[in-house]
C-alpha cells in the first residue's frame, strides 16, 4: 500500500463576517494552493474530498457540488463528509484511505464553513441539534454547557483551576498574534494578552470566559494529498502520514458512567481516581476524559512506532472547541498520566518554547474555527511547520518550532463522540 504525503495547502482566513460567499472563499483558498504548488495541473486532482459540517448554517443542502462546480473540477469523483467537528479531519482521513488503498494518487480536500449567516443563538441551536435531539437537545442543551459540564467534572476529580484555563487561553491567544492567519488577530490586533484580561472577560457557561471558546468563524481551506509515487512531484518538503486511528463513544456523555463498551480496557486509568469521589461503574472515561481520542491515538501510535508520545511527538494542533479540552487531552493523548494536565500547562510544557508546543498555531479559540475547514487549518500549519517555512508564510519566526520532525493533530465531534488522531512526519 502507498504511503501518503501533504503536499500543499491553501487558506482563506477564517473572521467573524467575511462579505465573499463560501464557493468564492473555497476558490480563493484554492487559488492560493496552486500559486503555492507551481507543479499543480488541477486536471491532475484524481479526486474531490469535500468538508463541511452544517446544511443549516449553509442553507443549502449538497453543497459540495456546488463547490466542485466553481472550482471548476465537477468532472471529477467526489463526495461530502460530515461528522460534527470532526469532518474535516475525517475527510483527511476518507481521503487518506483511498489513496493509500491505491484508488487514487492525488486528491484535493476543501473545506469550509460560514457560521454568520444566522444570528449567534441560532448558529450555537444549528450547532447543538448534533447531541441527541430526543434528549439533551429538548432541555436546553447547548455545546457551551455540555463542555462547561465536563471540565467541571474534570476539576472535580483532578484540581485544576480558573488560573489553569485562564494560562491555556493567554498561551493560545499570544500564539495567535504571530499567525496572519488568525481570527484573533485580524479582530483584535497584535498586542497580548495576560491573565488579568482574562479574568476581565465575561463568563460564557461557568468555568468558561469567553477567551475559553472558539470562535464563530466564515473561512476555507484546502489540503492537497499525494501518494508516494507523485509526492515528490508536488512539493520538496512532502508532510507524511505516519499513523491515522479513529475511535467512538455515546452520544450522550452522561451515559459515560456507566460506559460498558470500555469497561475494563484502560486499568491504569481506571485506577487514578480520587478516593474523595465516588466511582462510577466505568472509571474511565468517565465524563472528565475523551475515550474516543484515546482509542484513536492508541491506534495512531501503534502505526507510528510511537512508545512515548511525549517525547517523539514535537507539536500539537489539537481539536479543542473549549480549552479544558485541551488540558484533558493531554491525558488522553497520552502526553501525561490522568490528573496531570494541569501540569503540563503549570510547567510550561505547551508552551511555544516548551517541550511540546501545543496550540502554536492559537489552536480554535484564537486561530479559527470554521468547522468543516478546522483541521484542514491545524494540518496545513503544520504542514508549513515541518517544512520550516512559518517565517516565509508568516512574515516572522516566531512561531516556527525548530527541527520539529513528527506532529499530532486531531479532530472530534460532538463531546467527543467521534475522533481521530493523526501522526505527521517530515
Amino acid at each position: 500500500m502507498s504511503k501518503v504525503a501533504v503536499v500543499g495547502g491553501g487558506i482563506f482566513r477564517g473572521d467573524r463576517f467575511r462579505y465573499e460567499n463560501a464557493e468564492e472563499g473555497v476558490a480563493i483558498a484554492f487559488r492560493d494552493l496552486l500559486d503555492d504548488t507551481p507543479e499543480l495541473d488541477p486536471q491532475d486532482i484524481d479526486f474531490v474530498m469535500m468538508s463541511y459540517f452544517s446544511d443549516h448554517l449553509n442553507q443549502q443542502l449538497c453543497m459540495g457540488w456546488i463547490i466542485q462546480d466553481y472550482i471548476g473540477l465537477h468532472r471529477k469523483p467526489g463526495y461530502r463528509v460530515e461528522s460534527g467537528g470532526s469532518t474535516p479531519l475525517d475527510a483527511i482521513i476518507n481521503a487518506y484511505y483511498l489513496i493509500k488503498s491505491g484508488y487514487y494518487d492525488l486528491i484535493l480536500v476543501p473545506g469550509w464553513e460560514w457560521m454568520s449567516e444566522v444570528d449567534t443563538a441560532t448558529t450555537n441551536e444549528f450547532i447543538a441539534s448534533a447531541s441527541d435531539t430526543d434528549w439533551d437537545f429538548t432541555v436546553g442543551g447547548y455545546y457551551n454547557g455540555y463542555y462547561a459540564c465536563l471540565e467541571t467534572r474534570h476539576m472535580q476529580l483532578y484540581g485544576e483551576t480558573i488560573e489553569d484555563l485562564g494560562r491555556i487561553a493567554v498561551k493560545n491567544h499570544n500564539n495567535a498574534t504571530h499567525n496572519p492567519y488568525s481570527q484573533w488577530r485580524s479582530e483584535h490586533g497584535t498586542g497580548y494578552v495576560t491573565l488579568e484580561d482574562y479574568y476581565n472577560d465575561r463568563i460564557v457557561a461557568w468555568p468558561y470566559r469567553r477567551m475559553n471558546c472558539a470562535l464563530i468563524s466564515e473561512g476555507a481551506c484546502c489540503l492537497l494529498l499525494a501518494s508516494e509515487k507523485v509526492a515528490k512531484k508536488y512539493s520538496d518538503t512532502p508532510m507524511w502520514f505516519e499513523g491515522v486511528g479513529l475511535g467512538t463513544d455515546s452520544m450522550r456523555p452522561g451515559d459515560r458512567l456507566a460506559d460498558w463498551a470500555y469497561y475494563g480496557m484502560y486499568p491504569e486509568d481506571e485506577k487514578i481516581y480520587p478516593s474523595t469521589v465516588k466511582k462510577p461503574k466505568t472509571p474511565y472515561p468517565d465524563m472528565a476524559n475523551f475515550g474516543s481520542l484515546r482509542e484513536g491515538a492508541v491506534t495512531a501510535y501503534k502505526e507510528a512506532n510511537i512508545q512515548n508520545p511525549a517525547k517523539e511527538i514535537d507539536l500539537a494542533e489539537i481539536f479543542a472547541p473549549y480549552d479544558g479540552v485541551e488540558l484533558t487531552l493531554y491525558e488522553d493523548l497520552k502526553f501525561c498520566k490522568r490528573g496531570e494536565g494541569k501540569t503540563m500547562i503549570r510547567e510550561g510544557i505547551v508552551e511555544r518554547t516548551g517541550e511540546l508546543p501545543c496550540q502554536v498555531s492559537g489552536g480554535l479559540t484564537s486561530f479559527a474555527h470554521p468547522v468543516g475547514a478546522t483541521s484542514l487549518m491545524q494540518s496545513l500549519f503544520l504542514y508549513w511547520q515541518l517544512a520550516g517555512k512559518i517565517p516565509e508564510k508568516f512574515g516572522d519566526s516566531t512561531l516556527q518550532i525548530s527541527d520539529a520532525e513528527k506532529a499530532l493533530t486531531t479532530g472530534h465531534g460532538g463531546t467527543g463522540c467521534q475522533g481521530g488522531v493523526i501522526v505527521y512526519s517530515r
